[in-house]
C-alpha cells in the first residue's frame, strides 16, 4: 500500500519524481492513495484483515510476441 499526500494544485520541484512514484505503484498494482478520503477507506477496508492473493499480470505473451520489420532499401 501506498500512502502520499501531496498538492496537485501546486507545481513540485520534484514532480518527475513523484509521477515516477505513481507509475510505478500502477505497474505493481499497488494500492494508492493520494488524499485522505481513499487513505481512509484503505486502512479501514476489511480487506485489511483478510488474506489476499494477488493476480500476477503474465507479460510473456507479451515478452515472447514476434516482431515484423519491414527493412526498405
Amino acid at each position: 500500500m501506498l500512502i502520499f499526500f501531496w498538492d496537485p494544485m501546486e507545481a513540485q520541484p520534484h514532480d518527475p519524481d513523484i509521477k515516477a512514484l505513481l507509475r510505478v505503484a500502477a505497474t505493481w498494482n499497488i494500492p494508492t492513495a493520494c488524499n485522505r478520503a481513499t487513505a481512509d477507506f484503505l486502512l479501514t477496508s476489511p480487506l485489511m484483515y483478510a488474506e489476499y492473493e494477488p493476480i500476477l499480470a503474465d507479460f510473456s505473451g507479451y515478452v515472447n510476441r514476434k516482431i515484423n520489420i519491414d527493412k526498405k532499401d
